[in-house]
């Protein structure tokens, strides 16, 4: 995978702004005839300004897919995502609208401290961006799971001795056909499948979560 992605480019420079700067010391009013005036003959020029700019600079937006990067797409995408949702939490300026079901009652709208923060009918409530930063640390928790490769380590104890039984089926020499494994006397193996189910359930979770506030992953 190669990507290669320049930041945000924006060449316009609208006549408005160099009116502005002309007249620096005061503030100036767009109906103003000679501002009217300016504006039409900047206009034009200012749009060729910025194609001619579009054309030199051009943003940058390229990326190559190479076909193992599918083998296991989400391992490919986790140390993509991982860092940039960790940046979005620390950079973000706002929180969209989530709902209630996707959070702890706690952070709900309806709790009464909640209610109590609005001023207004229209207001956000008092858990507005709460919820948002519970819901992007949950989303960070699953990726920060999925880009460890051991984290079902944790779930296992113990130490593996491990026999081979052969079976009682031979062949036409009298050697057993097929062998099974099976565990040996000194096999202390032990799975928590209750706490593995949990833990994998919260990492669903926080992808479900990824997918359903995918469009609002801005700053």
């Amino acid at each position: 995978m190669k990507v290669y992605i320049s930041k945000y480019r924006d060449h316009w420079l609208s006549p408005y702004t160099i009116c502005e700067k002309l007249c620096w010391w005061r503030e100036i009013d767009y109906d103003e005839p000679w501002v009217k005036r300016v504006v039409k003959i900047l206009g034009p020029v200012m749009d060729v300004y910025k194609k001619i700019l579009d054309f030199v600079h051009p943003p940058v937006n390229y990326v190559k897919i190479d076909h193992y990067d599918t083998w296991s797409m989400d391992t490919t995408l986790t140390p993509i995502i991982l860092p940039m949702l960790k940046q979005l939490k620390e950079t973000k300026h706002g929180a969209p609208f989530t709902e209630d079901a996707d959070v702890p009652e706690r952070l709900r709208s309806t709790t009464p401290a909640a209610q109590k923060a609005k001023k207004e009918s229209w207001d956000t409530d008092g858990n507005h961006f709460k919820r948002w930063d519970w819901i992007l640390d949950e989303m960070i928790w699953a990726f920060e799971q999925l880009a460890d490769d051991d984290w079902e380590a944790q779930f296992h104890t113990g130490t593996s001795d491990i026999v081979w039984v052969p079976s009682k089926e031979l062949d036409a020499k009298g050697k057993p056909r097929t062998y099974e494994m099976k565990a040996g006397p000194k096999d202390t193996r032990k799975w928590d499948k209750k706490g593995y189910n949990k833990h994998s359930a919260r990492i669903d979770n926080g992808t479900r979560l990824f997918g359903k506030y995918f469009r609002a992953l801005w700053d």
